[in-house]
């Protein structure tokens, strides 16, 4: 599962990089993918202000939105199957 991290990390990671230190050095001190860095630096640039808005439950918002497509689509398989499951035994009976 990938790693979250809070808003406050986010916006610490990037002041850091601001403040000189290259983003690839930053990125290593603090166990972070250096692309998923620059990520975080291009929305911190785009939105000073509150650059991470909503960030925090958006992973666990997709996670279960995930999880409900899933299950619709088990729901689906399975509907398709008993109605061919019917339709079998319906032609067996007449």
């Amino acid at each position: 599962m990938a790693q979250t991290y809070s808003i406050e990390f986010k916006e610490e990671a990037c002041k850091r990089v601001q403040s000189g230190v290259s983003a690839a050095q930053a990125a290593w001190e603090l166990g972070v993918n250096v692309n998923t860095l620059y990520t975080w630096m291009s929305h911190f640039r785009e939105h000073p202000a509150e650059p991470f808005v909503g960030s925090g439950n958006l992973h666990q918002e997709d996670a279960e939105l995930h999880a409900l497509k899933k299950r619709i689509k088990n729901l689906e398989e399975e509907n398709d199957f008993l109605k061919k499951a019917s339709a079998f035994f319906a032609k067996n009976l007449k």
